[in-house]
């Protein structure tokens, strides 16, 4: 197992892509604190880990409050008796939806900014000093095939895709000389819930069916097919493993081709 004795932190453990992130991450080896604002589907995952013969630990926290961002990286390291390997940052949001930029509401704007940006920022902000203690970590950022390329109507979502670059780069070249690797993944339209929304309310706003506007999404791919869960959990092992040790500030698109 590529994870075997690592511990990682994981946001967003349950929702959307999360969940299958989450047990990839465990059937590697890794022994695993799963966090987000929900305690229900946490304590349901965190059962399905422990069967795996894991260890697993639940903490519900809201990754824009830098108090609750702080008490769950000290609830990772009491657990995992001071280490902390591996940080995914797989919580996000989605954003307005179809919505020209000029139609966009100020408050929807900043707050998409501080779940997609400043919720990834906190939690590696609170990590690092013990991976820099250490001398070892790997962070992945869960971005978006958006930040690779424009994306008509979704200004809002784009913008805070783009910054995940940024942060990923940036952390990379503060965090080399540790021993930290830092990268990205950057989906596309990822088979969940969320995509279903998304198609609904696209589909809505333009009057069409739902099948028109998912097929537009497969239109846009080289591939010609939907980028899977588990699709973009076995980008995130490879980066969390030592496989990717020469591997830093980069972002890896899963995406079928649609941000080529």
């Amino acid at each position: 197992m590529r994870l075997a004795n690592k511990t990682a932190i994981i946001t967003g453990a349950a929702q959307g892509m999360g969940g299958t992130i989450t047990e990839s991450l465990a059937r590697e080896g890794a022994d695993l604190l799963l966090a987000a604002r929900t305690r229900e589907p946490l304590d349901d995952l965190c059962g399905k880990i422990r069967a795996m013969g894991r260890r697993a630990e639940v903490a519900v926290a809201d990754v824009t409050d830098e108090g609750q961002v702080a008490a769950m990286v000290e609830r990772a390291k009491d657990f995992f008796n001071g280490r902390i390997d591996i940080l995914v940052n797989a919580a996000g949001a989605t954003g307005p939806i179809e919505t020209p930029v000029w139609e966009i509401e100020d408050a929807d704007f900043e707050a998409l900014l501080r779940i997609n940006v400043r919720g990834m920022f906190l939690p590696i902000k609170h990590a690092l000093p013990t991976m820099i203690g250490q001398r070892y970590g790997k962070i992945v950022n869960i971005g978006g095939g958006s930040g690779l390329r424009g994306y008509k109507y979704r200004a809002a979502y784009s913008s805070t895709k783009w910054a995940v670059r940024g942060l990923t780069r940036t952390t990379a070249l503060d965090v080399g000389e540790y021993n930290i690797n830092v990268n990205a993944i950057m989906p596309g339209i990822v088979e969940t819930p969320r995509m279903d929304r998304l198609c609904r309310e696209k589909a809505r706003k333009r009057g069409w069916t739902y099948e028109q506007v998912y097929q537009e999404y497969v239109d846009e791919m080289a591939l010609k097919r939907i980028t899977t869960p588990q699709d973009v959990a076995n980008a995130v092992v490879f980066l969390a493993s030592d496989d990717s040790r020469q591997i830093t500030g980069q972002e890896i698109a899963v995406c079928g081709g649609w941000a080529v």
